[in-house]
């Protein structure tokens, strides 16, 4: 008996080595495909952090009504928000301005359109929701004119608001990844009342601007050149202070242009709506929403901020998220901020603006939103958001004497 346990047991070994071998061989070869398939969705991902992107639907029109000039949406964070508000879409209308919210239930928002929309309006079913509100400068009702600023990659277009009265005074705005110079133009009325010329720019791959040779964003490292170039443009046309107004991650390159700019001396202010103050923050935010594994999100960065990597994300350059981060380099600040952010950002986490107000007390002061989301602060709450910036750029000295008696 013995015997035949240990002639079974030498008979089965090499059986058993086999079998084991196989699974070892199976194991490598799946881990390799594995890796191979992380490493692809970690490239893919780093390609999409730096490539602009064309408009994408986010909610659905289920129906109209034109005879109650209303329109019903698909229930979203967003579309469930009180305040006016813009909506994209296709066929016989691209844009409809939007208001109060006059019905809602589990799926659903009923609301007041404040654009005409006729009998025979045929609007498509896929649309995207918009904190713009204002998508033409002639909406505005105030004077204005279009203008060239010269950059490195070209002519970048830009709207100039003059004051009414000549002011050495201006505000220039800067607007946010994926989206145009009419970001902006909410903002422009309150810095008219305050006899305050804005000049609302371009900055390259926005989609208006010239194309670099890579067709990439820099997030910050490369578009503040061009804002800087719209600075001296201001400058040659009698500006001698100017209040920066970055959304989203204008406010990240209205904080490079803080730190690096050759016109550094006429910043007189800085105002961020929902700003990038640290991408890596964002970054770690959107990978966690998306449920991307650790290693992708790894691999990604390492893809982004190396020259290897350039290979595959086609920036020519690496992304310098260390010198993008504000909050470590706090210290070299020297201007003041107000930063309007929601907690519940949905996008753009406020962490990191919490961060640098920490840093910075004496500069930066933070007035924090709810229930308002990404860089939709004036439409949720316009009185609000109007005096905090009116508040602080009256602290600071930043009106022109008798322009800022509206309350």
């Amino acid at each position: 008996m013995n015997n035949f346990r240990r002639a079974a047991s030498h008979s089965a070994s090499p059986v058993l080595r086999g079998a084991l071998g196989g699974a070892l061989v199976g194991l490598a070869a799946a881990t390799a495909m594995t890796s191979a398939l992380l490493g692809a969705v970690a490239l893919r991902v780093a390609r999409r952090v730096v490539t602009p992107a064309a408009r994408r639907a986010d909610t659905r029109i289920l129906a109209v009504d034109p005879s109650a000039q209303t329109v019903t949406l698909e229930r979203t964070p967003d579309t469930e928000l009180p305040g006016r508000y813009g909506l994209f879409t296709t066929g016989t209308e691209d844009y409809v301005k939007l208001g109060s919210v006059l019905d809602s239930n589990e799926h659903s928002v009923k609301r007041k359109l404040l654009t005409h929309v006729g009998l025979d309006s045929q609007l498509a079913a896929e649309a995207a929701f918009s904190g713009w509100y204002y998508d033409r400068p002639e909406q505005l009702h105030l004077p204005f004119s279009s203008q060239l600023i010269g950059s490195a990659v070209g002519p970048c277009p830009a709207w100039l608001f003059p004051a009414e009265e000549a002011t050495d005074l201006w505000c220039i705005q800067v607007h946010g990844r994926g989206t145009t110079r009419a970001e902006c133009l909410r903002a422009v009325p309150l810095m008219h009342g305050l006899g305050i010329t804005t000049l609302v720019v371009s900055y390259r791959n926005d989609g208006e601007a010239p194309r670099s040779r890579t067709g990439t964003y820099g997030l910050g490292a490369t578009e503040w050149r061009d804002v800087d170039a719209a600075i001296g443009f201001a400058r040659r046309q009698g500006a001698r202070r100017v209040v920066l107004m970055g959304w989203s991650m204008g406010g990240a390159i209205a904080l490079q242009l803080a730190l690096s700019s050759a016109h550094r001396d006429m910043i007189a202010g800085i105002v961020l709506d929902s700003p990038v103050v640290d991408w890596r923050v964002v970054l770690d935010y959107q990978a966690q929403a998306m449920k991307l594994p650790h290693a992708v999100t790894s691999v990604a960065y390492a893809a982004l901020e190396s020259e290897w990597g350039t290979a595959f994300t086609r920036t020519g350059h690496p992304i310098p998220f260390e010198r993008l981060d504000v909050v470590a380099r706090a210290k070299e600040l020297r201007d003041p901020i107000l930063i309007l952010h929601s907690d519940d950002d949905g996008f753009v986490p406020s962490d990191a603006s919490h961060a640098l107000a920490d840093a910075r007390p004496d500069l930066v002061e933070l007035d924090v939103f709810e229930v308002a989301r990404h860089t939709k602060l004036w439409n949720y709450d316009e009185k609000r958001w109007s005096d905090s910036i009116r508040n602080w750029m009256r602290r600071h000295e930043l009106t022109v004497e008798g322009a800022a008696s509206d309350s």
